[in-house]
């Protein structure tokens, strides 16, 4: 699926399901949440710190989905096309990042 369609099948949720969407800001402050539980996912499983036995269970794939989902409400909402803003991103990364990473000796 693109996100263009991404973008109407959260529009078409919202108003099936949901009796609006939330604010700006409150948008703002779930996706922070969100991120968040990503992160406690990816220090604990995949970086140094141990993982709690009640967070073995926490699903990466669900969480990230979470964010997604968050950032495509704050897209509609806003009005952006988060498809023609996505590609204009690539094409800038395309462009000025060509040869930069295969420089970087840190990669290496």
């Amino acid at each position: 699926m693109d996100l263009k369609h991404a973008q109407l099948d959260v529009d078409q949720w919202i108003k099936t399901h949901g009796v609006r969407y939330f604010n700006e800001l409150t948008n703002m402050a779930q996706l922070t949440e969100e991120v968040g539980e990503v992160a406690r996912i990816i220090a604990r499983r995949y970086g140094e710190q141990s993982e709690k036995e009640s967070d073995k269970d926490k699903d990466l794939g669900e969480e990230l989905a979470d964010v997604v989902f968050v950032v495509l409400c704050l897209a509609n909402q806003t009005g952006i096309d988060l498809q023609k803003a996505f590609d204009k991103k690539m094409d800038k990364k395309t462009k000025r990042d060509h040869d930069r990473h295969h420089n970087n000796e840190k990669l290496k």
